[in-house]
This record gives structure tokens, C-alpha cells and sequence, in this order.
């Protein structure tokens, strides 16, 4: 693919945004809370589309932007952006909803941008957002691999 170093990374956030519902389509909503992995009883695909819907918003809103908007989790409770709270049909429409909000804040700033907000006190680029997204996205979409076929048997796309 040849484009700008914003084209390219946005392409490639774009194709693992877009994986996360290809892995969850077709799953039936029962099962889309249903936590396979005995060691990880919060990773049900309904809970790994809530976090990533979480991060988007995390990242983008508050560390890029620097919106005051509320967390996807608390302090008593850091996992519970993982809870399924949601169906799986209304959680994609979350998820989808939070990345358009994200395209529009990421919209025109250039790689090299300082980002309002920090990471561990460091401050960061937008080019590290957009590579810390792709990483996270990636991450959970082979999650939701594994997850996918032990809750019905889809193996692939």
C-alpha cells in the first residue's frame, strides 16, 4: 500500500477495527457472554468489544483530545469495561459508534502532534496512538479468535 505515514496507519487501525466484527458476526447473543477460557472467565466476546469500545474512548477522547468523559471502568471495579453489560448486537453498535467519534478527533492532526494527555506522565504522539491502537486492536481480535472457537466452532475470519 503506498500513502502517507497518517494513511498507512490509519489504514491499518481501520482493517483491525473492522476484524473485530467480522470475528463477532454470526455469534448468537447467548454465547456472546459466554466465557470459554477457564483462566480468563472476563473474556467473553461481548466483554473484549466493550473494552476495546473503552480504549477507543480512552485514548482517543480523553488522552488525545483531552475531553473530560467518564471512564469505562472504576476504581473499585478496573475490570469492569470486561463485564458483559451489553447484548453482542448493541456492544458492536457501541464499538462502531466510539470509532467514528475516534476518526473524528484523529481527523487532520499529523503524526508528530503532542496528544493533550499522557501515558504514565510521559507525553505521547499521535503516531504512538495510532500504533498503541493497532497493538490493542490486533491483541484482542486474536482473543476473540480463540474465544470464537470455543463458544461455536468458527475458526477464521
Amino acid at each position: 500500500m503506498i500513502g502517507t505515514e497518517t494513511e498507512l496507519l490509519t489504514a491499518a487501525l481501520e482493517a483491525a477495527r473492522e476484524t473485530v466484527h467480522r470475528k463477532c458476526a454470526g455469534i448468537p447473543d447467548a454465547l456472546g457472554r459466554l466465557a470459554p477460557l477457564p483462566a480468563s472467565p472476563l473474556t467473553t466476546p461481548v466483554g473484549l468489544v466493550q473494552h476495546l469500545t473503552a480504549v477507543e474512548s480512552y485514548w482517543f477522547e480523553i488522552v488525545v483530545a483531552g475531553r473530560d468523559v467518564p471512564k469505562h471502568w472504576t476504581v473499585e471495579d478496573p475490570d469492569l469495561d470486561w463485564r458483559p453489560r451489553l447484548g453482542l448486537a448493541e456492544a458492536l453498535e457501541r464499538y462502531r459508534a466510539q470509532c467514528a467519534v475516534s476518526r473524528g478527533i484523529a481527523a487532520g492532526r499529523a503524526p508528530d502532534a503532542v496528544c493533550a494527555g499522557s501515558r504514565h506522565g510521559e507525553p505521547v504522539s499521535m503516531r504512538w496512538v495510532f500504533i498503541h491502537m493497532i497493538e490493542e486492536t490486533a491483541r484482542h481480535n486474536g482473543h476473540l479468535d480463540a474465544v470464537r472457537e470455543f463458544v461455536d466452532g468458527v475458526v477464521g475470519d
